[in-house]
């Protein structure tokens, strides 16, 4: 489980058009918001990224860079960010499983084509949400063992701005006894 206030996993991966990724050379102001969605198959990753892409210029706004990141290879990654119109949302592609169990993501085994007849990968991690400060450890985190029911960036947009606003620290950092 990732701790709030405590360092992040490494995080290193190709992009479509930006170069190599790497979350520990990350130069943004306030940090990254990494999007792991779950592949190309899944109608309601692309309208949450179409969401995402919509935001991207008011988490820059802020002084937070943006990343889709998933296990897909290249053509994958290249089909979903052309599907969603992504001009200013980086997408990352190639995540090993075993590095998305260490970023707390859930996976899912293929149930074959979903609805919109697309082949699940055989394996494929579930969606999460993070924002990582400059210094690389979680400031927020979600997770989520299926598709439906995501945060909305609206919504950490808002939570942005009240958090720079009140200099507002990362919570759930306590791991003494309960």
């Amino acid at each position: 489980m990732l701790i709030p206030r405590q360092k992040t996993p490494a995080l290193q991966l190709p992009t479509l058009d930006h170069g190599a990724f790497d979350v520990s050379a990350e130069q943004s102001e306030r940090g990254t918001v990494i999007c792991f969605y779950r592949g190309l198959h899944c109608p309601i990753c692309a309208t949450y990224l179409t969401e995402f892409q919509k935001r991207v210029a008011d988490f820059a706004e802020r002084g937070v860079s943006t990343i889709a990141v998933s296990s897909d290879g290249k053509e994958r990654a290249r089909a979903m960010a052309d599907k969603i119109g992504a001009h200013t949302l980086r997408f990352a592609y190639d995540l090993p499983l075993t590095k998305a169990r260490e970023w707390g993501l859930y996976i899912s085994t293929s149930r074959g084509k979903t609805s919109i007849g697309i082949e699940e990968p055989a394996l494929f991690s579930e969606p999460g949400l993070f924002l990582i400060t400059p210094e690389q450890s979680l400031y927020y985190g979600a997770v989520q063992t299926m598709p439906f029911v995501r945060p909305h960036f609206s919504e950490l947009v808002g939570a942005l701005d009240f958090a720079i606003k009140n200099n507002y620290p990362a919570r759930g950092e306590y791991i003494g006894t309960v």
